[in-house]
């Protein structure tokens, strides 16, 4: 039966369960298995780099083109949480970016009953989204087989637009069906089928190195600063007031 679920799903290989272990040594416990996100990041390096060069060529290309972001619970607020931060950052237009998630909003705060099974929902999400070849895609599924999220990469590749996959399951379906694929391999988390761990933490580590340097490479950052900053409140005035007293210095 375990052959049956992804790693993700399956208990910890600790020798002691971190219910009965004490507060700090949980945390320890906690800590430690944590910092296998980063190393699983680490170990994708060569192929991260292959994935922001291509997205960053497409986008170039297209400057119409958008980043859309699709994923189920924990990976898809995950995604929103990346996306939505790169109008602020870096001045990337709203209207080119994108989100797909089973539930909508409303999964944003609360879990949406079946929604991540209904891959007619998916059809009828992405058929609102009008993929084109000009866009590009990024999936994420900690499980690698979430039906929504599997059906809107299906629809989006065959629509033309250039797909990314991350997962942390080496047995997922998605890895088939994406253009590129990023396999974050953190195995068991220490409380079983809980991805909102280490799989989480390695999946907001990955996007953000990928968003970052892209947006970097698209000419958004100089010298380290934010050029394009949006500044949207009082602290981000005073920090455009900071990287334009910077730049200033610099010419």
């Amino acid at each position: 039966m375990k052959k049956d679920f992804p790693i993700t799903e399956l208990p910890s290989k600790n020798s002691v369960s971190i219910d009965k272990l004490s507060t700090f040594e949980g945390l320890k416990l906690m800590l430690e298995d944590q910092k296998k996100a980063v190393l699983a990041v680490e170990k994708n390096l060569p192929n991260l780099k292959k994935v922001v060069e291509k997205i960053y060529s497409h986008l170039k290309t297209y400057p119409n083109g958008r980043l859309i972001y699709c994923g189920a619970g924990t990976s898809g607020r995950i995604g929103v949480q990346d996306g939505v931060e790169l109008y602020p950052t870096f001045g990337w237009p709203k209207n080119r970016i994108g989100f797909i998630i089973p539930g909508g909003k409303k999964a944003l705060t609360e879990s949406v009953e079946n929604a991540e099974d209904d891959s007619k929902l998916a059809l009828e999400e992405a058929n609102k989204i009008l993929f084109t070849n000009s866009d590009v895609l990024i999936c994420i599924a900690a499980s690698g087989n979430t039906p929504f999220s599997l059906k809107v990469l299906e629809i989006a590749k065959e629509r033309g637009s250039l797909t990314l996959a991350l997962s942390n399951n080496p047995k997922g379906k998605i890895q088939k069906l994406a253009n590129m694929m990023i396999l974050l391999n953190t195995e068991e988390e220490v409380i079983a089928g809980s991805t909102r761990l280490k799989a989480g933490t390695s999946q907001k580590v990955c996007l953000n190195l990928i968003s970052s340097l892209i947006m970097t490479k698209l000419g958004n950052v100089k010298n380290g600063l934010m050029i394009n900053l949006v500044p949207t409140n009082k602290k981000l005035k005073k920090r455009k007031m900071m990287i334009n007293h910077y730049l200033n210095d610099l010419i």
